[in-house]
C-alpha cells in the first residue's frame, strides 16, 4: 500500500490547499527587509521564499491574516531557555496541524510504502536562514558524518532509526529527494520528525563542514575552541551543532526566528528568518513579528511580571494557582488571561513500584486487587474541588478525549470513589487485620503505610497528596509522602528502594493509532510502576529484570503488534488492547486530568486561540498554533 502525503492533499490541512501548477500570490516586500533588499544585501522576497513555499490559509485563532512588523516580549527563567525557540517555532519536515493530523512542513511532501518505504522530497529553492541552499547534501551530512560517525555518536544511529536493531538504507536519489527503507516497517519514523524534540535527519552541512575533522584539519578546528570549549575536535563540534538548545547564533536555521544574542546573557534577541519558508495567501512573508525577545526573570517573579504587562505573550511559568493574581493585575494592566487545556494522562498520578525491593510490598503492588482498592478510595470530586478549584475532570491516568482512540470507560473504570468496594478487596486480599490506629496490618506485621515519594516542591502536589492520604485512611492504608530531589527520586525508582511515588500522568495523551505507545508499557527504565522491566527491555537484557508479571508481558507483546503492523487499522487495535489492559488493570492510579494552563497575552497580539491544548508533545506548548502566525496591531 502506497501513499502520498502533500501540504495540499486535504483542504483542512493546516496550511491550506495548493499544487505546484497553481500561481502564488503577489509577494509583498518585507518592511523590515526593505533597505537591505534595496542595497543589495538581501535578495528580494521572491526569491527568498522557496519556489514552491508552504502557504498559510488557515490559522488557529481568529482574527486570520496580519502583517509584518513590531516585537513582542516574553520571560523565561533561564539561558537554557533558549530551546523554547525551537519548540514554539515548531518547523518540522513533518508537523502535526491544530487538530493532531500529520502532514509535510518543510517537506513539500513525502511517499510511504508499506511503512517501510519513506521518500522525502524537498522544496525547490528552499535556504537556510544565511541565504546557503537547505539540499538532501544536508540530510547526507548528517547521516554519513554524525550519526554514523564512532567518535560524533559512539552508540550509532538513534534507536528510531534501527529496525530489528538494522539502520536503514538511505538513497540521495538528487538534491531534493531522499529515501529511507528497512526490511520491516518502521511505525516511529514519520511521528518522530513532528515531535517537540525531534529526530532531526539534517544538519547544516556548510556551516558545520568546519568543526568535522573529515573536512577541516583539527588544527583548525581547535582555533575555534576559544571560550573553555576544549581542543577536542568532537567536544568543538557539539558546541556548534545545537539545533534543539538554539543557543548558537551562528548556526544557520530554518526556524522563524534566528537567535542574535551569543549567551550568556540576561536578554535574547530573536530575528525573522529572511529565508523563511512560509507565506500567507496574501503574499506576506512569515513570521509576521519582526522579533521575539527572551528576558530572564526568577520563576517565582514570572507572574507578578506577566500580570503587570511585561509580557506580550507569556505562556509558561504560570499555573492555576496563579489565576486569580492575573485576573486582578488584567484589569489595569489590560493584558488577558485565557485558559487552555492541559494535555496529561493525569495532572497526578499515584504509581505502585511493581518492581520493590520490599518483597511485601512488591507482591501487594503486582496485585490487581490492592492497585484497584487504592484507585477506589480517592474522592476525585473533592480532590477537584478542594485543590483544582473544580475546574479541572476526575480520571484515571489515561487518554484525553481530544484522542481518537478515546473511550468514556478508559477514564472511569475502576477510578469512581467507593471505599466500600475498596474495603472488601482489602479484605480478598488478606489484608483484614487492623491496628488500634484502624490500620490494616500487612503479613510480616507491619502497619500497612505506604510511602509516596515525590518531586513536586509546590502546595498543590502536597495538598493533593495530603487529601488523598485523608481519603485512604478510611480504607485502613495509612499514606506518608516524601519530598525527593529529582537525582534521589530517580535513584530509589530505578533501584527498587521506592515503594510508590506520585508524578504526572501520561504525556502521550492525545495519540493516534501512528502513536507508539510505549509510554503504556514497561518498555523504558522511565516507567515510574515497573522501571526495572523497562530497564532490562532498555538494555536487551543487560540491566534490569525480566517482566514476570502476564498482564504487563502482554503489553510488551502488543507494542510489538504495534510496530510490525503494515497497516492503522492493525495499529489501532494493538491501541485499544494497551489501553484496555491499562485501564482495568490500574497499573497507575491516575487523580484528575484536564488541568486550565492560563496563558497571558496582550490585546495588542492577535491568533492566539481564545481555547487551546497545552502539552509538552505533541505540539511544543504554543508550537502547535504556529506562532509566525501571531501578529501585532499597529
Amino acid at each position: 500500500m502506497k501513499r502520498r502525503f502533500f501540504t495540499a492533499a486535504v483542504a483542512l490541512a493546516f496550511w491550506g490547499p495548493f499544487a505546484k501548477a497553481e500561481p502564488l500570490p503577489k509577494m509583498q516586500e518585507t518592511p523590515m527587509f526593505a533597505d537591505l533588499v534595496k542595497s543589495g544585501a538581501l535578495p528580494p522576497v521572491d526569491k527568498r521564499i522557496p519556489r514552491q513555499p508552504s502557504i498559510v490559509t488557515h490559522f488557529s485563532g481568529s482574527d486570520g491574516p496580519g502583517h509584518s512588523g513590531g516585537q513582542i516580549n516574553m520571560l523565561i527563567t533561564s539561558a537554557r531557555d533558549t530551546r523554547l525557540m525551537t519548540l514554539y517555532g515548531n518547523a518540522r519536515l513533518i508537523v502535526y496541524d491544530d487538530q493532531f493530523k500529520l502532514q509535510a512542513d518543510i517537506l513539500e511532501s513525502y511517499d510511504v510504502k508499506d511503512n517501510r518505504e519513506f521518500t522525502f522530497h524537498l522544496r525547490a529553492g528552499h535556504r537556510w536562514s544565511d541565504g546557503e541552499p537547505f539540499t538532501t547534501e544536508d540530510f547526507r551530512f548528517f547521516w554519513e558524518d554524525v550519526a554514523n560517525d564512532k567518535e560524533l555518536s559512539p552508540g550509532g544511529p538513534s534507536v528510531v532509526l534501527l529496525v530489528d536493531g538494522k539502520p536503514p538504507r538511505v538513497e540521495i536519489i538528487d538534491e531534493r529527494t531522499i529515501k529511507y527503507s528497512w526490511d520491516a516497517p518502521n511505525p516511529n519514523f514519520i511521528e518522530s520528525q513532528a515531535q517537540a524534540a525531534p529526530l532531526f535527519l539534517f544538519r547544516p552541512a556548510h556551516y558545520l563542514k568546519k568543526f568535522h575533522k573529515k573536512y577541516t584539519p583539527v588544527e583548525e578546528i581547535a582555533k575555534s575552541g576559544r571560550g573553555g570549549q576544549g581542543t577536542n575536535w568532537v567536544q568543538i563540534y557539539r558546541r556548534h551543532d545545537v539545533m534543539y538548545n538554539n543557543d548558537n547564533p551562528d548556526l544557520p536555521s530554518l526556524n522563524p526566528w534566528v537567535l542574535k544574542t551569543h549567551p550568556p546573557a540576561q536578554r535574547f534577541v530573536f530575528e525573522r528568518n529572511p529565508f523563511y519558508y512560509r507565506i500567507d495567501q496574501n503574499g506576506v512573508q512569515l513570521p509576521y513579528i519582526d522579533r521575539v525577545i527572551f528576558t530572564v526573570a526568577a520563576a517565582n517573579l514570572v507572574p507578578a511580571k506577566a500580570g503587570l504587562g511585561e509580557a506580550d505573550l507569556q505562556p509558561r511559568y504560570l499555573g492555576m494557582r496563579d489565576y486569580t493574581f492575573l485576573r486582578k493585575s488584567a484589569k489595569s494592566s489590560g493584558v488577558e488571561v485565557r485558559l487552555w487545556q492541559a494535555g496529561s494522562g493525569s495532572q497526578l498520578a499515584l504509581y505502585p513500584n511493581l518492581n520493590a525491593k520490599d518483597e511485601v510490598w512488591r507482591k501487594l503492588n503486582q496485585d490487581v486487587r490492592f492497585r484497584r482498592a487504592l484507585s477506589l478510595g480517592i474522592d476525585r470530586d473533592e480532590l477537584n474541588e478542594v485543590v483544582y478549584a473544580g475546574l479541572a475532570h476526575p480520571s484515571a491516568n489515561t487518554i484525553m478525549p481530544r484522542s481518537p482512540l478515546f473511550k468514556p470507560e478508559y477514564a472511569t473504570t475502576w477510578a469512581t470513589y467507593d471505599p466500600k468496594q475498596a474495603n472488601r478487596l482489602l479484605d480478598d486480599i488478606g489484608l483484614t487485620r487492623r491496628n488500634d490506629l484502624g490500620f490494616r496490618v500487612l503479613s510480616d506485621g507491619r502497619q500497612a503505610t505506604v510511602i509516596v515519594e515525590h518531586t513536586g516542591e509546590d502546595t498543590e502536589q502536597a495538598d493533593a497528596l495530603s487529601l488523598i492520604a485523608d481519603h485512604w485512611k478510611k480504607i485502613g492504608i495509612k499514606m506518608l509522602f516524601k519530598p525527593q530531589s529529582a537525582e534521589n527520586f530517580r535513584l530509589r525508582v530505578f533501584s527498587g528502594e521506592a515503594i510508590m511515588v506520585a508524578y504526572a500522568g501520561f504525556t502521550t495523551a492525545v495519540p493516534t493509532a501512528d502513536t507508539n505507545p510505549k509510554e503504556f508499557a514497561p518498555t523504558m527504565q522511565g516507567g515510574l510502576q515497573w522501571s526495572r522491566w523497562g530497564m532490562y527491555v532498555e538494555s536487551k537484557g543487560k540491566q534490569g529484570e525480566k517482566c514476570d508479571l502476564q498482564d504487563a508481558c502482554q503489553l510488551l507483546d502488543l507494542v510489538h503488534d504495534w510496530a510490525k503492523s503494515p497497516d492503522e487499522a492493525g495499529r489501532r487495535a494493538a491501541w485499544d488492547k494497551i489501553l484496555q489492559i491499562n485501564m482495568e488493570e490500574v497499573f497507575s492510579i491516575g487523580t484528575v486530568n484536564g488541568i486550565l494552563q492560563p496563558i497571558v497575552v496582550s490585546p495588542k497580539l492577535h491568533n492566539v486561540p481564545k481555547e487551546g491544548y497545552w502539552a509538552w508533545d505533541p505540539g511544543g506548548y504554543i508550537g502547535l498554533y504556529k506562532p509566525d502566525t501571531f501578529w501585532l496591531s499597529q
